[in-house]
């Protein structure tokens, strides 16, 4: 296993550079393509979020493949590389292993616990396997962050320990007031029917708003959600869905808008919000100092931090600015951007009456946020789950081997009595068959001791070198070894849990 993740996250990078470097769905399909067609790299997945950017893949050559890795990231981001890597981190083999595990169970998520992860983390597993860039090493690694995350959420308590980015957003939203209290009787308009619209839609309606409006670009998905909302059996609030031409009209008449789309530039810039209020939009305020970037570090010495286990992320992102104080008057408009890029003008907390959370304020609203006893049990499945994946996948590494040996052995039985009944033709069939089952006995008996060793040895740590052993201790053929891989790699009933 050679397991090697390239990325960049929220927790490394400023949300502008974040940003930037989203990736469109076409865009990350040509980046997965992109990476397969490069030399290091055999398979390749992209899990791509609001909060992160990170491409994972099974590479030969560790430097080789941070460089490319890195590189490409660049180039599909449009962030030039010498400003990228400052921001990226890398993990290597057990470490990206747990990286992942961690990210499934929230653990790396702005709000700790939250479960929107899984679904992205499902979706950049079949994205891989639609295009054929995820092999054996990624199908099971993404399969099994799946179950460990699912493990977490079930056997701990994580889901106290923080909410998803919508429930998030809307207690910051309440500043301090009970959630349900402060959006009773409320209008709401969601921009954007994907899944994080869908998501906000449906928190909001059991939060007790009063009535929603969605607006998409694509009416019939926004038609689509409305009627999921109408059906939910456990709220009663009135939806209908508009053109996003009337987005204008429906911010005079809306106490809350959430918006999450998937557009490149601003959909609520700060002058149409001031526009829907009727009130003139402040002159911004000095721009607060800036400090300078750290000089971009070189991609080779992220492979010398990993190598030298001596840390596995890049250094610390600059400090982020602090946009001035939002107004203390009566809140007027309440605004939840959800989208990366963002979708509502940051401008939009010079507006008097309007109170704006986006995924930046989100990240700073709970980066102190105490760590229940659950987050620390939760980091002890995410161990336990590593380690045992490891073993795993290091005694999988050797079983074609194990099955070809066996193979080979088989076939040495059966050549040997080809030639016993061409010596003996006159035996009857009970001898035969007597004889036949002998040898077969004594060569499993022969072989079991060191094939099940072999497995026992090949899960510790530092046991992939006994399948090459095997192989070169009985001469056997690499094809066959390979041809086995490749047969229980397509078996239909492979991965299921």
């Amino acid at each position: 296993m050679s397991l090697l993740v390239v990325g960049l996250s929220h927790r490394s990078a400023p949300v502008s550079v974040l940003e930037r470097a989203s990736l469109a769905a076409d865009t990350q399909a040509k980046l997965l393509q992109d990476t397969l067609a490069a030399e290091p790299a055999t398979e390749a997945a992209v899990l791509a979020t609001c909060n992160r950017i990170e491409l994972y893949a099974d590479v030969d050559k560790f430097h080789a493949g941070v460089a490319e890795l890195s590189t490409l990231l660049a180039q599909h981001s449009g962030v030039g590389l010498d400003e990228l890597t400052p921001y990226l981190y890398v993990h290597y083999e057990d470490r990206a292993v747990h990286h992942l595990f961690s990210v499934a169970c929230g653990l790396d998520s702005m709000v700790v616990g939250e479960g929107q992860i899984l679904g992205q983390i499902k979706d950049a597993l079949a994205r891989g396997q639609e295009l054929h860039t995820a092999g054996r090493l990624l199908n099971d690694l993404f399969q099994q962050a799946l179950r460990v995350g699912k493990r977490a959420h079930s056997e701990t308590g994580i889901d106290r320990a923080g909410q998803s980015l919508v429930s998030f957003g809307l207690q910051q939203l309440a500043a301090g007031a009970d959630p349900g209290l402060w959006a009773r009787g409320k209008r709401a308009l969601v921009i954007g029917a994907g899944s994080m619209s869908s998501l906000a839609a449906a928190t909001l309606a059991r939060t007790g708003v009063a009535e929603i409006v969605v607006a998409n670009r694509t009416r019939s998905r926004a038609d689509r959600l409305v009627e999921i909302l109408q059906q939910g059996d456990d709220t009663t609030v009135r939806a209908h869905a508009v053109e996003m031409s009337a987005v204008g009209d429906e911010l005079t008449r809306a106490d809350v808008v959430v918006s999450c789309t998937g557009a490149t530039g601003l959909v609520l810039t700060a002058d149409a919000l001031a526009d829907a209020l009727g009130v003139t939009l402040d002159a911004p305020a000095e721009a607060p100092a800036v400090t300078a970037d750290p000089a971009p570090a070189d991609v080779d010495q992220h492979a010398a931090w990993v190598e030298n286990g001596s840390a596995t992320s890049a250094p610390e992102a600059p400090r982020r600015v602090t946009l001035p104080a939002q107004s203390t008057g009566p809140v007027k408009l309440a605004l939840l951007d959800l989208a990366m890029p963002r979708d509502i003008d940051g401008a939009a907390h010079r507006i008097d009456g309007v109170r704006l959370v986006d995924i930046e304020s989100l990240a700073d609203a709970s980066a102190d946020a105490p760590m229940a006893a659950d987050v620390d049990q939760v980091r002890t499945i995410v161990a336990d789950e590593v380690a045992a994946f490891g073993a795993a996948q290091r005694a999988a590494h050797v079983a074609p081997t194990v099955v070809a040996l066996r193979t080979m052995a088989a076939d040495v039985v059966a050549g040997e009595i080809a030639r016993l009944d061409g010596r003996l033709p006159d035996l009857d069939e009970k001898q035969r068959a007597e004889i036949t089952q002998t040898v077969r006995r004594v060569v499993d008996k022969l072989l079991h001791a060191p094939t099940v060793r072999v497995k026992q040895l090949a899960s510790e740590p530092g046991g992939a070198g006994y399948a090459d052993a095997l192989r070169e201790l009985f001469d056997l053929d690499p094809q066959t070894v390979a041809a086995v891989s490749r047969a229980d790699l397509n078996d239909p009933n492979r991965g299921r849990s």
